[in-house]
């Protein structure tokens, strides 16, 4: 059990690899998120951190200061800055697809989420990758990556 928990706290401090495309080669990391902040590249670097996600929140940089917020995130929907009301509303997420706003309509579907891989559209083709998750991560975040 304790090892265990050594293996998963060591996992959780190198963070979650965002790849380019369908790759998952060291030189196609995008970005990396260790659970609370994006990073350029592989850096774990305070001077590399672009965003900081608290859960509800997602700031420029390594703030936390509320003039710093970006966006708001509710578990469903993206907001615009500290907003929650419905015409800020950037993107929403079913489980599956993001959505611009906050239609249902197909042809408002922006990605699809299948498994490690976020596509183009509604597409789950091969050639639609966009980007490869190193592992689950908080839909927030993936928000991030197609801002």
């Amino acid at each position: 059990m304790l090892l265990t928990l050594l293996i998963m706290t060591y996992a959780l401090s190198l963070g979650v690899p965002i790849y380019q495309g369908n790759s998952t080669y060291t030189s196609d990391i995008l970005c990396n998120y260790d659970g609370r902040y994006l990073y350029k590249k592989n850096s774990s670097y305070r001077s590399d951190i672009l965003y900081h996600f608290d859960g509800k929140y997602i700031y420029r940089g390594s703030s936390n200061y509320s003039s710093d917020i970006l966006y708001t995130y509710d578990g469903k929907y993206l907001y615009r800055g500290k907003s929650t009301y419905q015409s800020d509303i950037l993107y929403h997420f079913d489980g599956k697809h993001i959505y611009r706003g906050n239609s249902y309509y197909t042809s408002d579907i922006l990605y699809t989420l299948s498994g490690e891989h976020l596509y183009r559209g509604k597409s789950t083709y091969r050639s639609d990758i966009l980007f490869t998750l190193g592992r689950p991560m908080p839909v927030a975040i993936l928000f991030l990556l197609v801002l």
